[in-house]
């Protein structure tokens, strides 16, 4: 995993930022044809996010199946994330239709089992060089576009040239800094802790989202038998935290309704988390550059889609530039297929963390959300279509088309109807 005496600079494309995105994209490439120099700041294989929702939404799971991992994360006991959703209106279940296609489905899995198997995955990848304690320091420039990297490396500092420079080196992009990309930044109203549980049953195994308004939490069962517990209250509630942070996370818990036995669980390591997350958008490309993963959009971690959006984004850039960024190309045909690459992210993500911004202000449920969700807990239909949009399998425009909302308002009508005859006979007694 450590540079070849022989690499020189020959590579095709340098990426800075070996995790979920970086490695991705360094292995479809390489597939492709691509020399890939593979760029990690910290020096352990073994490393990993932390900080995670560690849940990996089923718009990505055509990318795992790509990278043949689905056997290798089956095998580590990732669990398939299928869920439901506390509202005020009750319980969003979804369920395939008695006649219809199975509900599709992603992974919850830790990132200490992940972010090392697609790492691994990566370096044993022909065409990718894995070069760890590789931190970058600095771009090489030429004529307006980037050109290569200055690195910091356990060797002493080293420049490495490259036709497209990649940074998926998270939502504090060194890359994105250093290449002046703009960025724009949105306030998160809540804040996050979250802690890893065993032994803590589930009804039905299933994992669970509390939409509380202002106020969320999630459980979801993960690898090896662990549950990941995550509360994300309203700013208000940070004072209390703050003066007791354990009580205040476990009385949370508590509190939610059918809530998760936390008290018969052991909890495994530290209650840990932020107190502030903004949500970041840039531009995914420049001259010579491309950003992916959080280091183009860090969405809300209350939707849990980081993991995969940048399991999307690394197959989107390298499904683009593979044909251009090898010797052969002309820098045209670069700069074209980073322009292709930059629509479809735009086109693919940005309605939905339009969506995720409105929301982060920690307003409760507009009319749109009320009519939609209602209708989802009372109708089966609507419950499947809000399964695929929570799963990023369609986009905004799909989940609010005009049958769907003309369907939601029929059956929140249905049931006010059915409704009343029964408060008026309880009012009459």
């Amino acid at each position: 995993m450590n540079e070849p005496e022989s690499a020189g600079d020959g590579y095709d494309v340098v990426i800075s930022g070996a995790s979920l995105a970086g490695s991705t994209a360094a292995i479809l490439l390489a597939r492709r044809g691509v020399r890939v120099a593979l760029l990690e700041r910290r020096s352990d294989p073994e490393a990993y996010k932390v900080l995670c929702t560690h849940s990996i939404t089923a718009n990505a799971s055509p990318v795992l199946d790509e990278l043949g991992l689905l056997p290798a994360l089956q095998e580590a006991g990732a669990v398939r994330n299928e869920a439901r959703w506390y509202t005020r209106w009750g319980w969003i279940h979804p369920r395939s239709a008695p006649s219809g296609p199975a509900l599709q489905y992603g992974y919850n899995v830790r990132r200490s089992t992940l972010d090392p198997m697609i790492r691994a995955h990566a370096a044993q990848t022909p065409g990718v060089d894995l070069l760890l304690g590789h931190q970058v320091t600095g771009l090489l420039t030429e004529g307006g576009r980037t050109v290569g990297v200055r690195a910091r490396t356990p060797r002493g500092e080293r420049e490495i040239r490259a036709r497209l420079v990649v940074g998926a080196d998270g939502k504090d992009s060194a890359v994105a800094e250093l290449a002046g990309v703009p960025t724009k930044r949105f306030e998160n109203s809540r804040f996050g802790y979250l802690a890893h549980f065993r032994g803590m049953p589930l009804d039905g195994g299933l994992g669970r989202t509390w939409f509380l308004e202002p106020d969320m939490a999630y459980a979801f069962p993960n690898d090896d038998g662990v549950t990941v517990v995550a509360v994300l209250p309203d700013k208000k509630r940070l004072p209390a935290f703050r003066e007791d942070l354990e009580g205040s996370f476990l009385s949370f818990v508590r509190g939610l309704p059918d809530a998760p036995d936390v008290d018969s669980a052991e909890r495994v390591g530290k209650i840990i988390g932020t107190v502030d997350y903004p949500l970041i958008t840039r531009e995914p490309t420049a001259p010579g550059l491309a950003l992916i993963g959080d280091a183009a959009l860090t969405g809300d971690p209350l939707w849990g889609v980081g993991c995969g959006w940048a399991l999307e984004s690394a197959s989107w850039l390298a499904q683009a530039v593979a044909p251009a960024a090898g010797p052969a190309a002309g820098r045209g045909d670069l700069d074209r297929s980073l322009a292709a690459y930059a629509r479809t992210h735009r086109r693919r993500l940005r309605g939905h963390q339009a969506l995720a911004v409105d929301y982060a202000t920690s307003r409760p449920f507009n009319p749109v959300e009320r009519l939609m969700f209602a209708a989802a807990a009372r109708d089966e239909v609507l419950a499947r279509h809000m399964h695929r949009f929570g799963s990023r399998l369609i986009g905004v425009g799909r989940f609010l088309n005009p049958a769907a909302v003309a369907r939601a308002a029929a059956v929140n009508a249905r049931y006010r109807r059915t409704a009343a005859p029964a408060t008026t006979a309880t009012t009459a007694r």
